[in-house]
């Protein structure tokens, strides 16, 4: 009796990844289908794909060891802060580990060449593939026959004459494949991850200029609301490094949902400041450097400043249209320190 050959695919649900884990099921290959999850891409896609296909799917939480590459990635970023070529590597990294550990005869991903300027032509797969040290082992079937065989092919796991050889950045093929096994439902492509768009990028890079410690939870709020970045340091009686950025973030909400976010998502330091009585958005003022908070005479009960409390009611009033005409000193706030 023949091994049965076993597969660990990456789903991301997408149409590439969807058709990828088909090619392998039509071949009576077992598929394992696994996401991974950072603070840019998770798996509520693949979950409906993975049914649709009748796979197993694993999900790991990466976030934590995604952080050093959105840092300082090796291969450096694309056209925004999207460091595509490190990111796949860590995720194929982790994948060719569980596939030396139990037993999995190859991973496979649904990567096209020349689909993704930054990290799907030809130099940028073989990247990937020798960072992930998944050399061999790494399959992509639907562009396999422009690619060098694997392993897999050579020993005949995988009928390389069933696999195909699209490339480029049209979905045509990609549709028409589709079409021929009868899925019919799948994602419309989008434009990509958040690092590649312009205004996501620009927050991001005040967050790392400004909280260089910054943690997962800090870029998900990137996402969320309006960001002021205050240097309240000259009124400060503690030394401070320059070189730390700013020493207070101010978050606005822009609509009653970022509101009751801000207020869900703060944690113990922070100063929730609420319009009262008037309509207005919730402002949350994190400290950049806690210890310059503890070190400082200069602040009121709620660890403030003076002026950063000033600025922050004057930032409320300033995007609250509903308020446009009445002035600080007409008007109340309730201030709560998360504790």
């Amino acid at each position: 009796m023949s091994k049965q050959v076993k597969a660990l695919v990456l789903l991301s649900g997408g149409l590439d990844s969807i058709l990828a884990v088909k090619l392998l099921l039509e071949q009576g290959i077992e598929v394992t289908a696994i996401n991974f999850r950072t603070n840019f891409c998770g798996p509520s896609k693949a979950r409906p794909a993975a049914e649709m296909l009748g796979v197993k799917l694993r999900e790991i939480n990466i976030r934590q060891e995604f952080l050093p590459i959105l840092k300082n990635p090796k291969h450096g970023y694309g056209a925004g802060l999207n460091p595509c070529i490190d990111c796949h590597a860590l995720m194929l990294k982790k994948a060719g580990q569980i596939m030396r550990e139990e037993g999995f005869d190859f991973v496979a991903t649904g990567e096209v060449l020349g689909e993704r300027p930054m990290s799907q032509h030809k130099q940028a797969l073989e990247i990937v593939e020798k960072d992930a040290d998944v050399v061999g082992y790494l399959l992509r079937p639907l562009s396999a026959k422009l690619l060098a065989p694997t392993l897999a092919e050579q020993e005949g796991l995988v009928d390389r004459a069933k696999l195909l050889a699209i490339s480029g950045r049209s979905r045509k093929s990609q549709m028409a494949l589709a079409k021929q096994f009868g899925i019919k439902e799948y994602p419309t492509p989008a434009g990509g991850c958040a690092l590649t768009q312009k205004d996501f990028a620009g927050r991001l890079k005040e967050l790392m200029l400004n909280k260089p410690d910054f943690t997962p939870e800090d870029v998900d709020l990137v996402a969320v609301g309006r960001h002021i970045w205050i240097d309240s340091s000259t009124s400060l009686d503690v030394s401070r490094d320059k070189s730390l950025g700013a020493s207070t973030q101010i978050i606005l909400g822009r609509n009653q949902e970022e509101n009751e976010i801000l207020v869900r998502v703060a944690k113990n330091g922070d100063i929730l400041i609420v319009p009262d009585g008037w309509p207005g958005p919730t402002a949350l003022v994190r400290f950049c450097h806690p210890e310059l908070v503890s070190g400082s005479k200069s602040r009121n009960e709620f660890g403030m400043t003076e002026g950063e409390l000033k600025q922050a009611q004057e930032l409320i009033l300033k995007f609250s249209p509903k308020a446009k005409n009445l002035k600080l000193e007409e008007i109340r706030f309730k201030i709560d320190r998360v504790d």
